[in-house]
């Protein structure tokens, strides 16, 4: 505790400079501060494979194309685009006012002009898996004699061409990833793998400091290229910081005091002193924050690894397809949802594919309910009964799901499903998740882009871990062959069709348990505005601003 405090107090002193604090009247100097529970592992965009890297990542890089709180894509660093006719050739024209952040790795430290083999470089590095965590997404690149092997090529300066081996319709939403940033040869040259922690981009802020585990900094861009309506250049904050107080009950007492701006997620304060059973703010604390809420297209979920030639795999029950059914309607979702989350998202009766998404009908993707005597007669099929008792399943999860999946714990064992919970360190439960360790996990996933091809990529057979997000190690001919379908499908209403089938393969293999469609939730300080909120529950800090209140 007392270490945060320092961390802080030091933060003030590198932004103020010896100047008086910032709350002195008349100083307009503002800083955004927020608490992310989990660490960070990187802030490199090659890396930005998870929810807690992402958020630092779109605050300190750009890339061609990015989302407005719709969902809709938008320019950003490219001026405009087209694709060709045949859906091959993917033109990028560039503006010409970006400039890398000012940094040691430039002559004179002085940042340079983005151009469009910066792309081709920072695009060709995502081919390395010793540093990047989207080797499967370019999958699609065409790196063939017809395109001299290159797949990325700059014409010119301001010109970058991108080609596919085939049509590929999520493509130009893959775009917006945080994965593809552009980032400069120098930097990587200067800093090596020691990148991850000395970013360089073009964002909205700038790098300061990164003290692991205790907070981040990041100052104002006064270069950045985006402006407002009133064409008033971005951002308006002078800084931003992230703290990574792990225990909730701290970081809320620090909201309180308003040490903090904002917390976002279900888990990262104690909904039930906070929210009423419908999920709505206590008059208490309506008086000091906003509630901000909205459709989450992520979906929570316990996985299942259910290689058998995985040694592991090869004598657990959970390698059986009626023991995971068994698991899927052995406890209570809608329990879950309102007596351990105050009503704050939906329970997951459909697939994987979240509420939220074009493809979300549980009248067509039919998933699991309740229903004890269903589980308990799948548990007998797979020959498990009062003589034969499953053995005791080992679930993997970090400490802010635990009560949670103690309720589901205490469910299962009612119908003679008896589980152990090891609670990990979320670094820990990433790695080892990836590198087929464990059996059983809990985890969630997050929309990357506004497509459903993002979802069920999870459970595409050449996706598999540690190369791809295929945790489960999931391999079906008929789910594959559709998948593939759906990639290069343009209309729409077969598209959903498709999507729709794979999902329904999902729920009836049970490679995994489908919990709840998670909810955007978000509490605010009042003097907090235009910090707006998306589906993806992307944090974005450009145009917010802090206004003084009279006390």
């Amino acid at each position: 505790m007392p270490r945060i405090f320092i961390s802080l107090s030091v933060f003030y002193a590198l932004f103020l400079s010896g100047c008086e604090p910032m709350e002195n009247k008349g100083d307009p100097r503002s800083v955004f501060n927020y608490n992310e529970l989990n660490g960070l592992t990187s802030l490199d965009p090659a890396a930005a494979s998870n929810f807690e890297n992402i958020q630092p990542v779109n605050q300190l890089f750009n890339g061609l194309l990015q989302m407005d709180d719709s969902l809709n894509i938008e320019p950003c660093i490219a001026r405009t685009y087209d694709i060709s006719a045949d859906g091959l050739c993917y033109t990028f024209h560039l503006r010409s006012d970006v400039y890398f952040h000012d940094n040691v790795c430039f002559e004179s430290g002085k940042g340079r002009k983005v151009v469009a083999k910066d792309f081709v470089f920072s695009f060709n590095r995502l081919f390395d898996s010793k540093v990047s965590s989207a080797t499967t997404l370019l999958d699609k690149i065409d790196r063939s004699e017809k395109t001299n092997f290159k797949g990325f090529i700059a014409t010119d300066d301001s010109t970058l061409k991108i080609y596919l081996k085939e049509p590929f319709s999520a493509f130009i939403n893959i775009l917006t990833m945080k994965y593809f940033s552009v980032v400069p040869f120098e930097a990587i040259d200067y800093y090596k793998l020691d990148f991850r922690r000395n970013p360089v981009g073009t964002g909205p802020f700038v790098f300061k400091t990164w003290e692991e585990g205790t907070v981040l900094i990041m100052h104002k861009n006064q270069n950045y290229f985006e402006r407002d309506a009133s064409n008033e250049r971005l951002p308006y904050l002078d800084a931003v910081t992230v703290s990574f107080i792990k225990d909730r009950e701290t970081a809320f007492m620090q909201l309180l005091n308003n040490k903090f701006d904002m917390l976002s997620g279900a888990d990262a304060f104690n909904i039930n002193e906070v929210l009423d059973k419908e999920g709505n703010l206590r008059e208490l604390y309506d008086k000091k924050f906003n509630l901000q809420k909205e459709t989450f297209i992520k979906t929570d979920y316990i996985g299942i690894l259910i290689d058998e030639n995985i040694p592991s795999v090869k004598n657990s029950p959970l390698r059986l397809k009626k023991v995971r059914q068994a698991l899927n309607y052995a406890f209570d979702r809608d329990k879950l949802i309102k007596y351990l989350r105050n009503n704050i998202g939906t329970p997951a009766h459909a697939g994987f594919i979240p509420k939220g998404m074009k493809s979300y009908d549980p009248s067509r993707v039919k998933g699991y309910t309740y229903d004890p005597d269903k589980a308990r007669e799948l548990l007998k099929q797979a020959g498990y009964d009062k003589d034969r008792k499953l053995p005791e399943l080992v679930l993997h999860a970090t400490d802010n799901y635990k009560e949670q999946l103690e309720f589901i714990q205490s469910q299962l064992a009612e119908n003679g499903i008896n589980i152990q919970i090891s609670i990990e360190k979320p670094s820990v439960l990433r790695q080892a998740v990836s590198a087929c360790e464990y059996a059983w996990f809990k985890r969630s996933w997050v929309a990357d882009y506004a497509d459903e091809e993002n979802f069920m990529g999870l459970f595409y057979s050449k996706n598999f871990t540690p190369q791809g997000m295929n945790f489960f190690h999931f391999q079906n001919e008929s789910f594959d062959k559709a998948f593939e379908q759906a990639q290069r499908e343009t209309d729409l209403s077969r598209k959903k069709d498709l999507y729709q089938y794979m999902d329904s393969i999902v729920v009836e293999e049970a490679p995994v348990i489908c919990l709840y469609y998670d909810e955007v939730i978000r509490l605010v300080g009042k003097d907090v505005e235009g910090f707006t909120t998306n589906p993806m529950n992307l944090i974005n800090l450009k145009s917010v601003r802090k206004k003084e209140i009279t006390k």
